[in-house]
């Protein structure tokens, strides 16, 4: 997982493993997207630190919320639980 490739040489812009400091916004699931959807972030913070606010949540809860990485990743449910439960998890 990696941010933004770099268009500056673009000289080591891949990187193994997840980057757990990445830019990354807290999102109602189905917020409608469009030209201001990175106004509709309800949280902005590392990737780690919204991982593991959504994986603290209830079940039910936490199925309403996705998390976009920088890079144009969105992480669904399934997909923060699986970071959630890495080893290498920074915030346990």
């Amino acid at each position: 997982m990696t941010d933004h490739p770099s268009t500056y040489s673009a000289d080591d812009t891949f990187r193994e493993g997840v980057q757990w400091d990445d830019r990354a916004s807290l999102h109602i699931a189905h917020d409608g997207q469009g030209i201001f959807d990175s106004m509709k972030g309800l949280r902005r913070g590392s990737l780690a630190e919204l991982v593991a606010q959504v994986a603290s949540m209830p079940e039910e809860e936490r199925r309403k919320y996705v998390i976009q990485k920088a890079g144009d990743h969105k992480l669904g449910n399934a997909e923060i639980m699986a970071l959630a439960a890495r080893d290498d998890f920074p915030l346990r």
